[in-house]
């Protein structure tokens, strides 16, 4: 870490602070809303990032959406593209419910099925922890994710998450039980891993 001490370093550390070696993260634009919408309403995306396939409206997925992105309250998100010229447009990184009192927060991300296995996912993982213990001042950031979501499970563990449980049995797909694994980090961790 920097230690800003004028303009110039601060505007390096701000430029730098969401760009990775795949990806950028960076605000979710109005224009953005229609294709984030229909990724959103996926069935086949919702099946690895839900407990429930129910595809929401495009006017819900739209407006929920445009609500946790507005980064004002206790909901941190970001768009995710490429660094290519002209950027593509990957999905979706934010933390979610962050607790001040207990510097705590939920990891979420989504990408579009085309975008994955491609490293995308990773890097943005390593972006958002990035940001939540260097800007935000987090101690802990925690996760789920289902079983067999283990393109998802590599990703976070090579962001530093480790497995600390399970909630056995409390997803239920195609006439199935599957448990949900529960991930976290802490900012002792994260750094350690830096140094």
């Amino acid at each position: 870490m920097t230690e800003l001490i004028d303009v110039e370093t601060a505007f390096a550390y701000g430029e730098s602070l969401l760009v990775g070696e795949r990806v950028r993260l960076r605000g979710v634009r109005d224009d953005d809303l229609p294709q984030l919408a229909t990724w959103e309403m996926d069935p086949a995306t919702m099946a690895t990032l839900s407990n429930w396939v129910v595809p929401p409206s495009e006017a819900t997925a739209k407006e929920s959406l445009a609500k946790w992105s507005a980064n004002d309250k206790d909901d941190v998100g970001f768009a995710i593209e490429t660094l290519d010229e002209p950027p593509v447009l990957l999905g979706t990184v934010h933390l979610r419910g962050v607790r001040a009192k207990d510097r705590s927060a939920s990891l979420g991300i989504a990408l579009a099925r085309e975008h994955t296995g491609h490293g995308y996912g990773t890097d943005a993982t390593r972006l958002i922890v990035d940001y939540a213990f260097r800007e935000m001042a987090l101690h802990r950031i925690e996760l789920t994710v289902a079983p067999f979501n283990q393109a998802g499970i590599r990703a976070y563990e090579k962001a530093g998450f480790v497995e600390e449980g399970r909630h056995r049995e409390s997803v239920w797909h195609d006439g199935r039980w599957y448990d949900e694994v529960r991930m976290s980090l802490l900012d002792h961790e994260w750094a350690a891993r830096r140094s």
